[in-house]
């Protein structure tokens, strides 16, 4: 089973749930804009992925928010994510089997070959 977090009208969300349906993998999508993730959420992905590969500085929320002009650190930059869940960067895929055993962030067709 995988968890996919983010957003439908995301292109690397698309992808990589039409990946996964393409493969057969059962999957469940948790939409950021209806569940934002929690802190103890975010403190589980931390153990898998850094804070850099989670926090997309390249997305328009993050420049809508003036956020290039600040000097974040660790601390900030969580509390941001969980109050802004769309400066994720997406997907935010969850390999569960049956409990959460690792975490992929963003659309690696290599990666998720490995866990098919």
């Amino acid at each position: 089973m995988v968890k996919v977090y983010g957003i439908k009208t995301c292109g690397s969300v698309r992808k990589a749930l039409a990946f996964f349906e393409s493969k057969g993998v059962e999957y469940q999508f948790v939409d950021f804009k209806k569940e934002k993730p929690t802190q103890d959420k975010l403190e589980f992905w931390l153990k898998f992925v850094s804070l850099e590969q989670l926090f997309n500085k390249k997305g328009t929320t993050y420049k809508k928010l003036g956020l290039k002009d600040c000097a974040l650190g660790a601390e900030e930059m969580k509390q941001w994510l969980l109050k802004e869940p769309l400066l994720f960067k997406r997907p935010v895929v969850e390999i569960c089997n049956p409990s959460p055993k690792s975490v992929i962030v963003g659309f690696s067709e290599e990666a998720y070959e490995k866990i098919c």
